[in-house]
């Protein structure tokens, strides 16, 4: 079809306040399960809500959360207007009462000193603090219903802090900053080609995981490096009927995988897994045709799994 240019729309930034008159109705949106993923994706983290209005002496950190995978806590301060020191203060006095490893500033716009200041503390903390600067718009086409966009400002630099741990306690292991470098890399490279798929920040790990929508379950690359082997998952938590559920429609979703999966289920998590051989970490240039197999099978996974996620969640 061709358009003229009378059929093209046009782009209108809204207020922040047109569409929440006060930060409490905007930590409710933020709170629901759909927006809190929305968030978890530009982050490049999993949240699962565990309050509102969390206690911290005689004040209230708007959301807390966790880091599905690890369990690791997560605080999340809000503010509909330019950030101020007040939130700034009270990002880190939160922090210390939850005793959070990641650290959230959700905002309209930011001023120079609080992003250098952001910057700084990612600089100069180890991997256990991580800091996250938010700006939060919301774009409307020819009077349409707003939607959000969330823009990251300031997130850790995972490099630097490894090797800053690292040489806190002796000198980084090789393997593990390569397990770095191949997730950085593989993170760019999925930048670089315009992916829908978001990345978790880089971690000197053997896996890295990526959201579904839900906080049921996730998809989780991995690497065996003694093996040569990588690997593409839906790893869920702690949450049996789910797997089961999932398990007795194993032919029809191996059929849409195309491939065989390890069913495989422990005391408490369960997986459901894919590898591939041929992996050697120290070939680079290789690292491209892993990377396409990786993020083809985390489409396809995503793919195939959100919906029957989302369908078991609305019959238990």
């Amino acid at each position: 079809m061709t358009f003229m240019r009378k059929d093209l729309g046009k782009i209108e930034r809204v207020d922040l306040r047109d569409a929440w008159s006060m930060e409490p109705e905007f930590t409710r949106w933020l709170a629901e399960e759909e927006n809190l993923s929305a968030l978890s994706e530009e982050l490049g983290l999993e949240l699962t809500l565990i309050q509102t209005e969390a206690d911290v002496g005689d004040f209230n950190v708007d959301i807390l959360a966790e880091e599905t995978a690890t369990g690791s806590k997560v605080i999340v301060e809000n503010q509909l207007e330019v950030t101020n020191h007040d939130h700034l203060g009270k990002l880190i006095t939160y922090a210390s009462g939850h005793d959070a490893k990641y650290v959230v500033w959700v905002f309209r716009d930011i001023r120079e000193e609080h992003r250098q200041a952001i910057d700084w503390l990612n600089e100069h903390t180890t991997d256990d603090l991580n800091f996250f600067a938010i700006k939060l718009e919301l774009w409307q086409v020819s009077g349409s219903i707003p939607a959000p966009k969330f823009d990251v400002v300031s997130r850790p630099n995972e490099w630097a802090k490894t090797v800053k741990k690292q040489g806190s306690q002796g000198q980084p292991t090789e393997g593990k900053l390569r397990q770095l470098e191949f997730w950085t890399q593989m993170k760019e490279y999925t930048e670089e080609k315009n992916l829908d798929i978001r990345l978790q920040s880089p971690t000197p790990q053997h896996w890295t995981n990526i959201t579904v929508g839900s906080s049921q379950a996730h998809v989780a690359l991995t690497m065996r490096m003694r093996e040569g082997r990588l690997g593409c998952e839906l790893y869920v938590s702690n949450n049996k009927p789910l797997f089961h559920y999932l398990k007795e429609q194993n032919e029809a979703i191996e059929s849409e995988l195309g491939t065989k999966l390890e069913w495989i289920e422990a005391a408490k998590a369960a997986r459901i897994l894919q590898t591939t051989r041929g992996f050697d970490i120290e070939d680079e240039a290789s690292y491209q045709k892993h990377f396409d197999w990786l993020l083809e099978r985390t489409s396809t996974f995503k793919k195939t799994f959100a919906d029957r996620i989302k369908d078991f969640q609305q019959i238990v």
